[in-house]
């Protein structure tokens, strides 16, 4: 099978492997589109993994064997596969904190070499625990491998918006109108609230109002908070989300958010970024500051629905297809984005 092996840092090698092979409560699945997430794109630019390894998460496929001792999923089967699922049992789980999880952060799908999530490859082995708790999501007859693989990012994005208690009449400010921002606008809207977005691109300023955004402005406007309370009755927004790692986007989101609001931080700062703050001003405004990182297994099931019933329309979100062997071009694209780039998909 072909693969794309990262073999060091902004190092792709496009590379013929052996299929992997499966134990009995195993599955193996042909790969036909995965998404470039900005997680892989970090783990390929950055020296944070000790190579060989082979990335991609959000995949989705047909599965072309089954263990013996697998039940419930048979050959030809079209599935979503999660790159990993928590425990259920130890302290974070029972806690709800399903991302804490050490199995959970654990990744086991792999197409090769240390386990790593596999999707950029023809093949992908599924592993028992998996296969058994629910890492498979059978693909309805009328959604496509590329909807599919919306399942796991929606995941990631309905749990923050969860965690911030969005409710229907709020008003939700999105910092960032890239493909994480414009999927926030649309799940704010599905939850009965109104969104407003911003970003620094004309493009995705225009992209936010076309998916749904009440009011979209660029981040730059001197005028922009005077605006945002404007539309608040002078209160200010209920929550921020941040789908951007910028300070500048936090401060304006602290100064836009009302008193006894949120503010959500989703997007992956730098490590070296520090963002002074003086408490007082969340304690006299009892603004609430919580993160959200990665998806949760108590949203799953609510994720694959919104998608599948096309509650929130995803394929607005694609605008590039590369072929595996371009998965180095793909990242180049999504490192300097054009004006019209948003998400990417990849086809093994």
């Amino acid at each position: 099978m072909k693969a794309q092996v990262f073999r060091g840092v902004n190092q792709l090698s496009y590379e013929e492997l052996p299929v992997p092979e499966i134990a009995p409560d195993e599955v193996l699945v042909r790969v036909n589109v995965v998404g470039l997430c900005q997680s892989d794109i970090k783990k390929i630019r950055y020296p944070l993994y000790e190579p060989p390894r082979i990335f991609g998460h959000e995949t989705a496929g047909t599965i072309a064997a089954v263990g013996a001792e697998v039940q419930g999923w048979d050959v030809g089967d079209r599935v979503v596969v999660l790159h990993h699922i928590p425990c259920m049992h130890c302290a974070y789980c029972l806690n709800e904190n399903y991302s804490m999880c050490a199995t959970y952060k654990n990744i086991t799908t792999t197409a090769g070499f240390a386990p790593s999530g596999g999707g950029f490859s023809e093949y992908v082995r599924v592993p028992g625990h998996i296969v058994r708790n629910g890492g498979l999501i059978s693909i309805p007859d009328d959604v496509t491998f590329e909807q599919a693989s919306f399942v796991e990012p929606t995941n990631c994005c309905l749990k923050a918006v969860k965690k911030a208690q969005v409710q229907p009449g709020q008003t939700v400010l999105v910092t960032g109108a890239g493909p994480i921002g414009l999927m926030f606008i649309m799940l704010v809207k599905y939850f009965g609230a109104r969104a407003i977005a911003t970003d620094l691109l004309p493009s995705r300023i225009e992209k936010a109002l076309s998916v749904g955004a009440d009011a979209a402005f660029d981040a730059r406007d001197q005028d922009l908070i005077a605006k945002i309370h404007a539309m608040t009755g002078d209160m200010g927004v209920d929550t921020s989300l941040l789908a951007v790692p910028s300070d500048k986007a936090f401060f304006q989101a602290l100064d836009c958010t009302r008193k006894g609001g949120k503010i959500l931080f989703f997007a992956e700062f730098p490590d070296e970024v520090e963002i002074p703050i003086n408490p007082n001003i969340l304690y006299r405004c009892e603004i609430d500051l919580m993160g959200s990182y990665s998806s949760s297994y108590r949203v799953q099931q609510l994720a694959a629905d919104i998608v599948f019933s096309k509650r929130i329309d995803v394929d607005a979100l694609v605008s590039d297809r590369y072929p595996l062997r371009e998965l180095a071009a793909a990242v180049e694209r999504a490192i300097a984005p054009t004006p019209d780039t948003y998400k990417i998909l990849i086809y093994p």
